[in-house]
């Protein structure tokens, strides 16, 4: 079982005992120490007398201590048990004081001096706006409207200051009403709040509506009075019962009282009887009349209602309107007839959704009947009669699409959308509400723009994949000096990001992003002045050698429209390569004048003992020196002849040197065409007679004489009839002829012999180049290429036209004045033409 706590009183008892007990044993024990001292004084020699009597008083004084102690708590007990029961008296009290109070709703406050307000007691329910929460209810301004706190605050006041009892009705900003009571007690106050019951909550309503019908009167007539266009009210019998200052001055009076006492009317007898007939059968009359106002005579727009069995009325003055009306229509006008001459189709429609107005661009745009137009048909009947003439989008849901359009009149959003007509047509479509309701239509016929933005685009993606395939790096800067276009080979060259690009930088931050690669300040410079000038846009070219060897080739070229074009290329490989045949070809030119000089050097070593050679055979065939015999004979021919022979292929070497060092010089001067031919063939005569091969000579008339170097033409005619007599077969024929042509001397040499295969043409004319062709002909392979340098000295060509098995012709070509070109340039291989058969 639970132990029961012990009431007070026996705790009182059980601490009274303990502090009894405790005394004793205190008593005992001085007593006890008194007597064992004693004792041993005694024992040790005895104790004077005093000592005793000393120690009797102590013991003495502790029991009486004792029964002080005793009688002291007998006394609080006693008191404790009265004070006890007066608790208990207040408690019976004060729960009997919280019971009154609870049983009846209310909110009651206490308010003491020096300890604030608190809240004692919240048992009011059921009153709209008053708040639930205790802490709320504290603050008034949160629950009460704006005029019951203002009361409610100065009644407090007066109470807490002065100690003034109050009792008003409060409404919550709810609407609910409470009545609020203050009372004062000394230093204490005490308000208390209770519902409205009976005729006080129906006096808070009548109150209220006495309050906010004032508020409006009060309001209403000092709107009226505000208002600069005269009011009045007239009572049932017809008398001014008030005026407005409008209307004091309007009537040229000086206050409301002068026009009220004397009844002074601003409309005339004639307006008021047409105003009374109306107000008789209960409708308003409202009408424009003309009024004297001061000393001018305006139109006014009257206006009197009934007020059950008052009228009221007023006067405004409507002249400035119709002057702003008049000149609105003007604007109007104006306004329409602008839009008539605009190129995009507008049709506007009032908040009835009937047409008002349409320009010339919507009736060219939708080719409707004018006349219809002028009808006024509406929004809906319109799309109607475009579908029906197949004038509208294809939609599946007509209904549901005409809807949609139809929207805009109860949407104030903008709305826009594309029309993709059966014919072909684009039409951009944008609809926007009026303040009147209405809407405005804008239709701009957006097929040719389309059509050109395609066609622009599309040219655009063909430029673009243009520009990505060049591999020059091409930039296109505006008047601005930033960057418009741009290729993929601009970005490489230069390693440019693709954000960095496509922020449009100007050409300063593109230099300093490209700095790193190419940090030459004076180029940079040069390119931004050339890219940013607006007066000397001079084209500009360069070349960037950048650090890691790569060389890059710029140009800058000024635009038509102001822009710049600036284009690099990496020439790195290119110049690799051009810097390498430079090389090979110093090489190639030294090489060839150490074979020249050698060839120069060995032919002129070679000349000397041949010379020789060719004069002891002429000495022995002398029979001077005694007669030889037909063996001697023919081993002399034949030295003479090789010896001529290898003399002549000496001296053709000597002249290709001549040539080649640019030494050989012209002897100009007039050549006799036959004296010529007869020297030529003289040299090749014995050897065509041994081939048994028959010459065949035609000159024209016309070939008498041209200037050049007699010695070469002989030399030239004499190589091309030795390669012919070479060439050809027993018992064939050489033609051998000249004409005049196109201010120039013209020779052939045709042969019918073996022929030269086409792929070998090109080849014949180099040196040293000596191919028998199944004939029986060996050479050094120089003929042709002396004829062929010779006649590019005299500034004629040649060309050459064969076929295997059915011979060779040469043409050459001498102009009549001699060498037209530099004779110390060398001789050009583009100079020999080749006949295509």
């Amino acid at each position: 079982m639970p132990t029961k706590s012990p009431t007070p009183e026996r705790q009182n008892t059980r601490v009274e005992l303990i502090m009894l007990v405790l005394a004793s044993l205190a008593c005992v024990t001085v007593l006890t120490a008194t007597l064992a001292s004693g004792r041993r004084y005694l024992e040790e020699g005895g104790l004077p007398g005093g000592t005793w009597i000393l120690a009797a008083l102590v013991a003495v004084g502790g029991i009486g201590t004792i029964y002080l102690l005793y009688e002291t708590i007998t006394t609080m007990r006693r008191q404790a048990r009265r004070a006890q029961d007066e608790a208990r008296e207040l408690r019976r009290a004060l729960a009997a004081a919280e019971a009154l109070m609870k049983a009846e709703p209310q909110v009651l406050m206490h308010w003491e001096q020096g300890r604030g307000t608190s809240l004692v007691t919240n048992t009011l329910t059921g009153v709209p706006g008053l708040p639930t929460n205790n802490a709320e209810i504290m603050r008034f301004n949160f629950w009460l409207d704006q005029k019951s706190t203002a009361a409610l605050k100065s009644a407090l006041d007066s109470l807490l200051s002065e100690g003034r009892a109050f009792n008003l009705i409060l409404k919550t900003a709810a609407g609910g009403h409470v009545e609020a009571d203050g009372r004062a007690a000394g230093a204490r106050a005490v308000l208390r709040f209770k519902d409205v019951a009976g005729y006080k909550r129906d006096l808070s309503v009548i109150l209220d509506q006495h309050m906010r019908l004032a508020r409006d009167v009060r309001s209403g007539r000092a709107l009226l009075s505000a208002l600069p266009h005269p009011a009045w009210l007239h009572d049932a019998s017809g008398r001014l019962t008030w005026v407005n200052s409008a209307y004091v001055k309007a009537v040229d009076a000086e206050t409301e009282t002068e026009v009220v006492e004397g009844q002074i009317e601003l409309l005339e007898s004639r307006q008021r009887k047409a105003v009374a007939r109306v107000l008789k059968t209960g409708q308003t009359f409202k009408e424009r009349i003309p009024l004297v106002i001061g000393s001018e005579r305006k139109t006014h727009e009257v206006t009197v209602l009934p007020l059950g069995d008052a009228t009221a009325g007023a006067a405004i003055d409507v002249g400035a309107i119709e002057t702003a009306k008049g000149e609105l229509d003007r604007q109007v006008a104006a306004y329409d007839r602008t839009l008539d001459k605009v190129a995009t189709a507008v049709a506007i429609f009032n908040a009835e959704q009937k047409l008002t107005f349409f320009n010339a661009a919507y009736l060219k745009l939708w080719r409707l009947d004018a006349d219809w137009l002028n009808t006024s048909p509406g929004d809906g009947a319109l799309l109607d009669r475009l579908r029906e003439l197949g004038r509208l989008p294809e939609v599946v849901n007509y209904r549901e699409w005409k809807s949609k359009v139809l929207k805009v009149y109860k949407e104030e959003a903008e709305h826009e959308d594309w029309w993709h007509l059966p014919d072909g047509r684009v039409v951009h479509i944008m609809a926007a509400q009026r303040p009147d309701g209405g809407v405005t239509y804008l239709y701009k016929d957006e097929t040719e723009r389309l059509a050109l933005e395609s066609n622009y685009n599309a040219l655009i993606n063909v430029q673009t994949e243009t520009l990505n395939s060049l591999k020059e790096g091409v930039a296109v800067f505006g008047t601005d000096g930033r960057l418009r276009l741009h290729n993929s080979a601009f970005a490489s060259i230069w390693k440019l990001s693709p954000q960095q690009l496509n922020e449009s930088p100007h050409i300063d931050e593109l230099i300093k992003f490209t700095h790193v690669l190419y940090g030459e300040t004076s180029t940079w410079t040069e390119i931004s002045r050339a890219v940013t000038s607006f007066e000397e846009r001079e084209p500009l070219e360069g070349q960037m050698v950048r650090p890691d060897s790569s060389v890059i080739d710029y140009a800058v070229t000024p635009l038509p429209d102001g822009g710049t074009l600036l284009t690099f290329v990496d020439v790195t490989d290119s110049k690799r390569y051009e810097r390498a045949l430079i090389e090979r070809n110093e090489a190639l030119v030294t090489a060839d004048k150490l074979k020249n000089q050698f060839i120069g050097h060995i032919s002129y070593e070679l000349r000397t003992p041949l010379t020789n050679i060719i004069g002891f055979s002429e000495l022995l065939a002398n029979p001077i020196f005694g007669a030889l015999t037909p063996r001697q004979r023919e081993y002399l021919d034949d030295i003479a002849f090789s010896s001529k022979t290898l003399l002549a292929i000496i001296d053709d070497i000597l002249d290709l040197a001549t040539i080649d060092a640019g030494g050989l010089e012209l002897k100009l001067e007039a050549v006799d065409v036959r004296a010529v031919i007869d020297q030529a063939i003289n040299g090749v005569r014995e050897r065509a007679a041994r081939a048994r091969l028959t010459l065949d000579i035609a000159i024209g008339d016309d070939a008498l004489t041209f200037t050049a170097d007699e010695y070469r033409v002989r030399q030239v005619l004499y190589n091309l009839l030795s390669n012919a007599v070479g060439f050809s077969k027993p018992e064939g024929v050489i033609h051998l002829s000249c004409w005049r042509e196109d201010n120039g001397m013209v020779f052939a040499v045709e042969d019918q012999g073996v022929g030269i295969p086409k792929e070998q043409q090109r080849r014949i004319f180099e040196r040293f180049e000596s191919r028998s062709q199944g004939s029986k002909h060996r050479g050094a392979g120089l003929g042709l290429s002396i004829v062929k340098s010779l006649v590019d000295l005299h500034g004629g060509d040649m060309m050459l036209d064969s076929e295997p098995g059915r011979g060779t012709k040469v043409t050459v070509r001498f102009p009549d004045r001699g060498a037209q070109q530099d004779q110390n340039a060398p001789p050009s291989t583009d100079a020999v033409r080749v006949a295509r058969n």
